[in-house]
């Protein structure tokens, strides 16, 4: 693979790349037979993190981490670290557009029909050949039935919408799964199925997105204390250094 620079945040090596680097780098991870997981990176996983020792094992262990957010770059330009963001949902968008019927891809997570109607839409729009889809309402510590139907899925890319502690879920079960890449896509399937549209183009432009998704859903607002913690954790880092 290509070389690529990281820089290390907090506990976490985060890969410097902008979205298409990041982008080639999943393509050719997923030539190679390994599993690996792919972190997309944003300040609430850091915090569940730091009250969670196994998400932080699995986060630290991740094969490749990128900025999700732009808390994430700003954290790193306190260590004197220049970062990109690359959105999650940004970067899986452009693997299925880039690969197009090239890869086998199976969907993960959110509420049923949500998942299969992403696949639907994926393929409709890139010609994605779909390995499977399943909702994400199952018990992910004994979720052996889904395991095996994703692995004899023989999917190459895992799209994992699971909600926290999802990346853990991929970390602890690679292995068995068998999937050349992983990624866990937050609320990327239901950007993909069409059930949520992104935040106006604006917000992305200013770095406001975050803030757009917090004041304009009431049921995210219990998330902006997590920011605040976030901010505290990486200044009193940077002061012990």
């Amino acid at each position: 693979m290509d070389k690529i620079d990281y820089a290390q945040v907090l506990d976490y090596k985060l890969a410097i790349v902008n979205l298409e680097q990041a982008c080639n780098w999943s393509l050719q991870a997923i030539k190679t037979p390994e599993p690996k997981l792919l972190v997309t990176l944003n300040p609430e996983i850091v915090i569940n993190a730091q009250k969670d020792s196994e998400l932080k094992n699995a986060l630290e262990n991740a094969s490749f981490t990128v900025a999700d957010g732009i808390g994430l770059t700003w954290a790193a330009k306190q260590y004197g670290y220049s970062l990109e963001r690359v959105a999650g949902v940004e970067l899986i968008d452009k693997i299925l557009a880039t690969a197009k019927n090239n890869i086998k891809v199976f969907f993960l997570g959110s509420k049923d029909g949500v998942a299969k109607q992403a696949a639907k839409k994926t393929q409709e729009k890139y010609g994605t050949l779909i390995a499977g889809y399943h909702h994400g309402y199952f018990d992910k510590d004994n979720a052996q039935d889904i395991i095996k139907i994703i692995k004899a899925s023989n999917a190459e890319l895992l799209i994992a919408g699971l909600g926290e502690g999802q990346e853990l879920f991929l970390y602890k079960n690679k292995n068995e799964l068998n999937i050349p890449l992983m990624i866990g896509a937050g609320g990327t399937l239901d950007v993909l199925s069409g059930t949520v549209k992104r935040s106006p183009p604006w917000t992305h432009k200013l770095r406001l997105e975050w803030a757009y998704r917090i004041l304009s859903d009431r049921k995210r607002w219990h998330r902006f204390p997590r920011l605040v913690r976030f901010v505290f954790l990486v200044l009193a880092n940077k002061n012990q250094q």
